[in-house]
């Protein structure tokens, strides 16, 4: 569970993002950045993970009062040499850490850290990932755990969906895309998996809370209702005037997760009581709205 450090809201005198410039970590900068915190940006531009001298590299960056925000990854893993790219970037990263002992580090991680269950996962449920993804996120956190002396607050999403998605993974993203290009939307199965997912934007404001309080301890960020992946493209295809059907198809392989993947959103309710998450036909309109707009 997450714990804060501080009684009220204090703004952190800087912020250091790395991976800024991916999905998320490019929310949490214009979120940061819109609060009126310093914020630094890093990408692969300003420093290579995967170079020699990453970690001296990185270290000119990062000074003792800011506080850290690994987002930096690449993902999904989908084989070894992948996931040992991951720990090779951990690597550089945390030997950063312990150089420069930064004020307050947090840990984008992935909810893929738990084993299957059919009742709701919570910030205490069985950390035994069945996925490379998933080991590669509960390795790295175990590896922030050995080299921070800082407080350090670990943050797992389940699926994220939102404006500047780079991904075309299947889900509210692709089916957006289909939609708007007048393309029918092809469902795994009947596309009865039922899943949570949460607006990018809901991470980068909890980023920012647990920040200002310094927090540290672990947080589920999901908002504690499953939706049908067919349910969410019926959702899209409804925001568009053409005529987009929703068909299924034959199912390759098993139904991940069994199908069903649900969280109690009870961590977050206690560490900030005042914070709502988005519900997703409220999402997925807002994420509409922003992407019609570009479009134009």
């Amino acid at each position: 569970m997450l714990e804060h450090l501080t009684t009220e809201a204090i703004t952190p005198q800087r912020a250091v993002i790395l991976g800024a410039g991916g999905f998320i970590g490019g929310a949490c900068m214009n979120k940061l950045q819109s609060a009126g915190i310093d914020t630094v940006g890093i990408t692969r531009t300003e420093v290579e993970l995967m170079a020699d001298g990453a970690a001296d590299h990185l270290c000119k960056y990062i000074t003792e009062t800011d506080a850290l925000v690994v987002v930096s990854a690449k993902a999904p893993v989908k084989d070894n040499a992948m996931l040992l790219d991951n720990i090779t970037m951990m690597k550089a990263i945390c030997t950063a850490i312990e150089q420069t002992n930064p004020a307050h580090v947090v840990y984008i991680s992935s909810d893929a850290v738990y084993a299957d269950s059919p009742t709701p996962l919570s910030e205490t449920s069985c950390a035994q990932p069945g996925s490379l993804h998933g080991a590669m996120h509960l390795a790295r956190e175990l590896m922030l755990e050995h080299s921070c002396s800082a407080p350090l607050a670990i943050l797992r999403p389940t699926l994220v969906y939102g404006l500047a998605d780079p991904h075309n993974g299947y889900g509210p993203n692709r089916f957006r895309r289909l939609a708007a290009n007048g393309e029918d939307i092809i469902l795994f199965g009947e596309g009865e998996e039922r899943r949570d997912h949460i607006l990018v934007d809901d991470i980068a404001d909890l980023v920012h809370r647990v920040l200002c309080r310094r927090s540290k301890g672990v947080l589920n960020l999901a908002t504690g209702y499953v939706t049908s992946f067919r349910e969410l493209a019926e959702k899209i295809v409804s925001l568009f005037d053409s005529a987009v059907s929703v068909n299924g198809s034959p199912r390759q392989g098993s139904m991940p997760h069994g199908g069903y993947r649900p969280f109690d959103s009870a961590g977050t309710k206690n560490a900030f009581p005042d914070f709502e998450y988005t519900p997703i036909e409220q999402g997925l309109a807002l994420v509409h709205e922003q992407m019609t707009q570009q479009e134009r």
